[in-house]
């Protein structure tokens, strides 16, 4: 779809929850609903947001349009690199066989069943975040030693795989280094994991910064099908799963500003909230700030 298409779509009110669908609803997470098609899974992107771990009790209008769009379009231009989790025909499938409002056809995608690998797989590109925490207390990031003297937001001399455990809703991944990963998931399928997801970042990187971005680091996550082959799944390379800067105002030694949720972090790291629930509410100047960050994104991509 075009960015006008999109923009023009979006809900005035944040849709948070859904209802009335026909369908068994199988899981809730902080973002997505998962239901049950039978052959099938139908994944909806709502507009609710997270942040340390915790869902806010306001959501960014049409934030979910625009996550799925943006994956939708980042999953048509991998597929030289790995197979993704989309079955054919999805406009047919949303709009006629499952008979979706507009609304839900543009935040949704129909999926085969493929069994979720236990690890999130993130990929760094530049010091910042955790990463940079990690640095300035240890001179490594997840176990990875780092060159000495970097600063703040620097480009790091090749990206670097950094895994996660994948936490239930309500808590927080803890990073896992090579040995853990591969005892997590099989040593032959980790190694697969870390060179596919390198080289989805580097594409991702560079496909970014020719529309006059950065991406700073990413998450991917994976599934395998009946015969143990490799399927990239979820979403990929959204604002809510990676780190996106404007590449006209990026300076190192720094916290460059983002396209990504760490404007609504900034906001409640000041309130000094204790990041556990319940959160506090947004004000209406982050909800409208949030949305066209998240617009920003898509429109420097698609143009």
């Amino acid at each position: 779809m075009k960015f006008s298409e999109i923009a023009s779509a979006l809900p005035s009110q944040a849709v948070t929850t859904v209802e009335g669908l026909p369908f068994p609803k199988i899981a809730s997470g902080k973002v997505r609903e998962i239901y049950d098609l039978g052959d099938a899974l139908l994944i909806i992107a709502t507009d609710r947001l997270s942040a340390f771990d915790v869902i806010l009790p306001d959501g960014i209008p049409g934030k979910g349009i625009i996550l799925n769009q943006m994956s939708l379009w980042w999953f048509s231009q991998v597929t030289g690199i790995i197979e993704n989790h989309l079955l054919p025909n999805q406009e047919q499938l949303l709009a006629e066989k499952y008979n979706l409002s507009r609304d839900l056809q543009l935040r949704s995608m129909v999926v085969r069943k493929l069994r979720p690998l236990t690890i999130e797989c993130v990929v760094r590109g530049y010091l910042v975040g955790s990463g940079w925490s990690s640095y300035q207390k240890t001179g490594d990031v997840c176990g990875i030693r780092l060159p000495a003297g970097l600063r703040q937001a620097d480009k790091l001399p090749e990206p670097i795989f950094t895994p996660t455990t994948k936490a239930p809703k309500g808590q927080h991944d803890e990073p896992i280094n090579d040995e853990q990963g591969a005892s997590a998931v099989g040593k032959s399928l980790y190694e697969q994991v870390k060179a596919v997801s390198l080289q989805l970042y580097k594409f991702g990187h560079d496909r970014a910064e020719k529309a006059g971005m950065i991406l700073a680091d990413t998450k991917f996550e994976f599934g395998t099908d009946a015969g143990g082959k490799l399927v990239l799944i979820d979403e990929i390379l959204t604002p809510d799963s990676s780190r996106y800067w404007p590449k006209e105002s990026y300076r190192p030694n720094q916290s460059p500003p983002s396209y990504d949720k760490q404007f609504v972090r900034d906001h409640l790291v000041a309130l000094k909230w204790d990041q556990k629930p319940p959160a506090p509410r947004l004000p209406e100047n982050v909800i409208k700030g949030t949305q066209e960050k998240y617009l920003t994104a898509l429109r420097t991509l698609l143009g």
